[in-house]
This record gives structure tokens, C-alpha cells and sequence, in this order.
């Protein structure tokens, strides 16, 4: 099944600030377009309990959300299109299966980091969107490893390679470059 992500970070790895929220100054048009047209093309967003896309549509989307507040897997209580996972206690095929999802499904991974990082060795492509002159002191990094490591040095060593670059606003330096395998 193919697995894409996406993300955008501030120059220094971050998709967050201290207390997790994605702040303004990470808000693009050309990327949020981009964002919202990827994952309109997705048959399911998977991410953790505190990461949610906020687009209009968002509720219409199938998802599975890490949880380790089950034993492996349940519906998700406040949200009827949505599988709570415990990837200790469930593959993720199992979870995608209880999601009613085929297994040539196309998966969209949304963050956070863990989330990130547990599909580092799957990914088909890697969205990475970044804000050159943006910097976020004692934020979330993409990664667990950010700032120590950059994120395209992560996903070099998972064996994804830089491919395409598009620029979303030159004036900001904001683009988007693809990660393939």
C-alpha cells in the first residue's frame, strides 16, 4: 500500500512550538492548498491524538490515530470515521482493515513526530514543505531526533532521496521538495 507524508517545518526541523501547536507563522497558501489536495486524494490519514489537519473536510476523512490508550485497537468514541491504534498491540495492516480500508489504499501520514518516525522505513514519498526563514526556539521537531539531526538528514539515512523541488513562495522561501525511495 503506498504511504505518503506530509509536513511543513521551520528552518530548524520544527512543525510546532513548545506546546505543540502549529503556529501561524508555519501557515502558507501554496502549501495548505497543496496539504488539502493530498489528502483529499487519500483513502486515510493516520496520525497521533494531538495532530489534526483543521481543513474544512477534515471530519469526512477516514483515519487511524496512535493511541496508547487502548490495548490495540477501537473505534474512536468522539469521532465516528476514526480508529483509535496501539501499534503495540496491532499490526498496522490490522488497522487498516478496521478502518475498512483496502489493502491498496492510498495512506497519508499527518505527524507528529513518533508518527513520523515509526514509518521511516515505508514511506513511498516524504512531502517535506519547509520555511527557510522561519525559526521556532524549543519547538516540536518533525523527528524525535530534531535538532540534532536535520530531517533531510533522517531521511537520507532511510533510504529516501531528494527529488523534486517546488517553490510555494519565493518571496518567503517556502517550498516543498519530494523524498523517494
Amino acid at each position: 500500500m503506498p504511504i505518503e507524508a506530509y509536513v511543513i517545518v521551520s528552518a530548524n526541523g520544527m512543525l510546532a512550538d513548545s506546546s505543540g501547536v502549529m503556529p501561524d507563522s508555519l501557515k502558507f497558501p501554496g502549501d495548505q492548498a497543496f496539504f488539502e489536495g493530498a489528502l483529499d486524494e487519500a483513502d486515510l490519514i493516520v496520525h497521533g491524538r494531538h495532530s489534526h489537519e483543521d481543513q474544512t473536510r477534515s471530519n469526512e476523512r477516514m483515519r487511524v490515530v496512535l493511541s496508547r490508550a487502548v490495548p490495540a485497537l477501537a473505534p474512536d468514541p468522539d469521532h465516528p470515521r476514526s480508529t483509535l491504534w496501539n501499534p503495540a498491540g496491532a499490526s498496522f495492516e490490522e488497522a487498516c482493515a478496521a478502518a475498512g480500508v483496502a489493502p491498496s489504499a492510498k495512506i497519508a501520514v499527518i505527524g507528529g513526530p513518533h508518527v513520523y518516525a515509526l514509518f521511516l522505513g515505508q514511506y513511498d514519498v516524504f512531502w517535506l514543505s519547509q520555511a527557510h526563514d522561519v525559526q521556532i526556539e524549543n519547538g516540536l521537531g518533525v523527528f524525535p531526533d530534531v535538532p540534532a539531526r536535520t530531517p533531510q538528514d533522517i531521511l537520507a539515512a532511510s533510504g529516501l532521496h531528494a527529488a523534486e523541488t517546488r517553490v510555494f513562495d519565493a518571496e518567503r522561501r517556502v517550498d516543498l521538495t519530494a523524498w523517494r525511495r
